[in-house]
């Protein structure tokens, strides 16, 4: 989400001083890639790029390829053919092996349901959303349909398909993704019409609390910051719980336990971190947090301190269940040999990440699979009468 909120910051100055701008988006890969369907840049008329969509190997010729589009003013689909050892130009420094079909769109400011639009409507709101963006794979050197329609959690539409041949079994696939929440893609066919349809799952970002605003969550606030997420720090110590202290993005908050839960919307993507080094201020959070079925809840500290922790709430006479205890993380962070509070905030977001991808956390170099599963990038053929 990060690269979205730049790429919408950037247009709106681009907009503000008259520029015009165009899109390109990875819409398919077929292969492997730095970067999957759904990395975007944006690309103003003096050449200035904001986001990226592979790790530097294309963003030259697509640069080239963005200016055309501002000048004509149509969407084209541009093929990268990364897996040609002979061309040097592109894929082979970065030793990508894939098929990657980027999607070049010129914005209007003027429209109501441009690209952009669209982006900023999916993260106005904590709403999980599908955006749907339709290519020819057969007329590529046609203009595009491109970025059409978004629909957000609450089933809010905007912007429309427009082929009708096609909406129908669209709409059902768009509700689909949203249920399941994963993108597909899906290629339709119906009277003299074939296009592909990248349905994108759009997840808020996830929303870090911090509970403990010492020296050691400053480094965790950062990192979460630098990666996009949301940030909150909370604290009973108005000496420590300082926005100063933290990123400017970050919310800060002097609050006692009890009291925490009701200043903090919490959703599937907020995750809670105990560090107060305060034993009874986590102790009672703890509490709260399992009361509430959080996601993950991390603790710092030895495995000790949390076993005493869950023996004091149970003599209390709380009973938790097996979902519960499995959302506790304790000792937080992975197993990297962290020792600076900078290591171990980096051993912390690293468990989130691959909590949030159902990931292990094991080093790639052992991994007998792709780094990123061929199947998420199938094309699923639907013949329409």
């Amino acid at each position: 989400m990060k690269e979205i909120n730049e790429i919408i910051k950037v247009y709106n100055e681009c907009i503000a001083a008259g520029k015009k701008t165009a899109l390109a988006s990875v819409v398919y890969l077929d292969g492997s890639s730095y970067r999957r369907p759904g990395a975007r840049m944006l690309v103003n008329d003096e050449g200035q790029m904001t986001g990226a969509i592979s790790g530097g190997c294309l963003e030259g010729d697509a640069l080239r390829k963005a200016m055309l589009v501002i000048n004509q003013q149509y969407s084209k689909l541009v093929t990268y053919d990364t897996t040609d050892e002979e061309d040097v130009s592109v894929g082979i420094q970065l030793g990508c092996a894939g098929v990657i079909q980027v999607l070049f769109e010129p914005i209007d400011s003027d429209s109501k349901i441009n690209p952009i639009i669209l982006l900023e409507k999916a993260i106005a709101k904590r709403q999980k959303s599908v955006l749907v963006t339709i290519y020819s794979l057969e007329e590529k050197n046609k203009p595009q349909i491109g970025t059409c329609l978004l629909m957000e959690e609450d089933k809010t539409l905007t912007g429309d398909i427009p082929v009708p041949s096609i909406k129908e079994a669209v709409m059902k696939d768009v509700e689909f993704a949203l249920e399941t929440q994963a993108s597909v893609f899906k290629n339709y066919e119906s009277e003299n019409i074939s296009v592909t349809a990248f349905i994108e799952f759009l997840q808020p970002p996830v929303s870090l609390v911090v509970v403990g605003a010492g020296n050691d969550a400053i480094p965790l606030v950062n990192i979460a910051d630098i990666i996009g997420w949301e940030a909150r720090v909370v604290d009973g110590r108005n000496t420590h719980a300082k926005p100063e202290r933290f990123v400017s993005a970050c919310q800060v908050l002097v609050s006692k336990p009890e009291h925490v839960l009701e200043q903090i919307p919490i959703d599937e993507q907020t995750v809670f971190v105990l560090m107060t080094h305060n034993y009874n201020y986590d102790l009672a959070m703890l509490k709260a947090l399992l009361e509430r079925n959080v996601n993950y809840i991390g603790v710092l500290g030895p495995k000790k301190k949390l076993e005493r922790m869950l023996v004091e709430l149970q003599d209390k006479g709380l009973k938790f269940s097996e979902k519960q205890l499995n959302s506790i993380y304790g000792p937080v962070g992975l197993e990297i040999g962290a020792e600076t509070s900078e290591e171990i905030a980096l051993s912390i977001t690293a468990e989130i990440n691959a909590f949030f991808a159902g990931k292990k956390g094991a080093s790639l170099r052992d991994s007998k699979d792709f780094i990123h599963s061929r199947l998420d990038t199938q094309i699923e053929n639907r013949k329409l009468h």
